[in-house]
């Protein structure tokens, strides 16, 4: 890549600098029509250990909306940092779902069923569908389960709540024989998931078939959620 146009007052007074471009709109402009080349490369060759490759400050005015961006070609921002340090990546993949209302009424008892979200509170990037989460790349991903069952029996051994992805299972379980039926009975199972890309997550409920059909999955957004993000 080469330099192709230089405007400014002389050497060690430039206004913009183009490097790949003709037509220069910023006072340092770097422009590549390769799908494989980088618009700016810094590197530094020490074997020392200790080599700088790339520094970004901002001014004694700094808290503005950006120090350092990072953009996609259509402008839009992937990754920013502002003057105090926050680091916001907007399409970092996460997603929020709830019944919105919808009781799962009466479960099956004696096998795993999926819980079922109608309302997506955000979806980042739309990888949330039909009760499944598809990681879009392999990571580490913080995964929440709540859930508020009502009319629980006391006559099962046990209850299941579990998060299934690709690679294994988390699970709570939990004997429901407080010596009584209970009213409600809020549980919930958190885990940090490695998942690769287009793993999934969906979450499932099971009761022990020594006791009755009787069992609700509360409906309420406060209550009965499914929520999840890329950590790292």
């Amino acid at each position: 890549m080469a330099l192709t146009k230089v405007i400014g007052a002389g050497v060690g007074n430039l206004d913009e600098l183009g490097v790949g471009t003709a037509s220069p709109s910023y006072n340092v402009h770097s422009v590549t029509t390769s799908g494989s080349d980088y618009a700016g490369f810094f590197h530094n060759s020490s074997a020392s250990g200790n080599s700088t490759a790339l520094v970004v400050k901002g001014g004694a005015n700094n808290t503005g909306a950006g120090t350092f961006i990072v953009q996609d070609y259509g402008g839009n921002t992937d990754l920013m940092v502002d003057g105090n340090g926050h680091v916001t990546m907007p399409n970092q993949p996460a997603f929020s779902v709830h019944k919105n209302g919808t009781t799962q009424s009466n479960v099956a008892e004696g096998s795993h069923v999926t819980i079922t979200w109608s309302t997506e509170r955000f979806d980042v990037n739309s990888d949330f569908a039909s009760n499944t989460f598809t990681a879009p790349v392999t990571g580490k991903y913080l995964l929440s389960l709540n859930m508020r069952l009502e009319q629980i029996d006391s006559a099962p051994h046990y209850y299941v709540l579990k998060i299934i992805t690709s690679n294994t299972e988390y699970r709570h379980i939990f004997d429901p024989d407080f010596g009584a039926d209970m009213n409600y009975w809020t549980v919930a199972v958190n885990a940090l998931a490695d998942m690769d890309a287009n793993d999934t997550a969906y979450a499932t409920f099971f009761q022990d078939t020594n006791g009755s059909v009787q069992t609700d999955i509360d409906g309420s957004a406060e209550y009965t959620y499914f929520t999840g993000c890329l950590v790292c």
